[in-house]
């Protein structure tokens, strides 16, 4: 399993889905990462791509044809190639094939930069369309820390704090996809409590929060994870309820709406890519 590590962090990276798969501390012991119990939920912090979230029927149309793709896409569950590595740097890439195309009409190459800078992972994705054709797609990630960290304490000890006063609203989820209601979240705040029971309804998803980053924090101890949103117009809280992890995912793109008519062009919150296009975009994670 390709390695980073420097004095600060030992990091793991899965080849499939080129998933983020432990960030430990040498010198306190602490996994920031939930380790993928399957009974709970079986991922790390896979990578979404070319859909974020769920489409209605799980299914799309594009010139009059139809197709079937999961939750978040084919990226997560594909065999990345690793084309540069060294202690402190990865790079993944993955190219369209007769599998994905069964699923995904589009020509792309898909790159996932890994870099070690102290107690900081930079992360950069890089889509590439290599068809002769407008490519409609997403990307998101979704990694999920495991809370409490170093094994104390209780989900309740923690919050996530948002760098700007924020005043959100969540938009609600039914069956995974959006139901076009909200509720008030977040009323000129800073602060995000985690509580019991806030993810009963499923994940707590914001439009366009202002904040360049947030940081999951406890009162408990000194010990965070700060994660950056610059470039992401859509964020989303989840877990499992009653699991010890919470992720926090910065997405450039929606789940379907549940009166979708399932055109993947005018699916709310997609991305248009030219011919021979790259779009580029990435987040920091500080960890303490």
């Amino acid at each position: 399993m390709p390695t980073l590590s420097n004095d600060h962090l030992a990091i793991h990276v899965n080849m499939k889905g080129a998933e983020l798969s432990s960030v430990k501390s040498p010198k306190t012991g602490i996994e920031y990462i939930w380790q993928a119990n399957p009974d709970i939920w079986g991922r790390h912090a896979p990578v979404l791509f070319p859909i974020v979230g769920r489409l209605k029927n799980d299914s799309y149309q594009v010139d009059g044809n139809s197709y079937c793709m999961k939750q978040h896409g084919l990226a997560r569950n594909m065999e990345f190639m690793l084309v540069e590595g060294s202690e402190t740097h990865m790079l993944f890439r993955l190219e369209s094939s007769e599998e994905s195309l069964a699923a995904y009409p589009f020509e792309f190459s898909f790159e996932i930069e890994y870099q070690l800078l102290d107690n900081q992972l930079v992360v950069q994705y890089g889509v590439l369309n290599k068809g002769n054709v407008d490519m409609p797609f997403s990307i998101g990630a979704h990694p999920g820390f495991a809370v409490p960290m170093g094994g104390n304490g209780e989900l309740e000890d923690y919050e996530i704090f948002f760098s700007n006063k924020e005043s959100l609203d969540r938009y609600l989820l039914e069956g995974g996809l959006f139901s076009g209601e909200t509720s008030p979240a977040m009323t000129a705040e800073q602060v995000l409590p985690l509580t019991k029971g806030m993810f009963d309804l499923d994940a707590l998803v914001f439009h366009h929060p202002e904040s360049s980053y947030v940081v999951l924090r406890s009162e408990k101890h000194d010990h965070s994870v700060r994660m950056s949103l610059r470039g992401f117009p859509y964020l989303g809280i989840w877990a499992k309820p009653g699991a010890p992890f919470v992720c926090i995912e910065p997405w450039q793109g929606l789940a379907d709406y549940t009166d979708s008519d399932g055109d993947l062009f005018k699916k709310k919150g997609i991305m248009i890519l030219a011919p021979n296009q790259v779009h580029q975009c990435g987040y920091e994670i500080i960890f303490n």
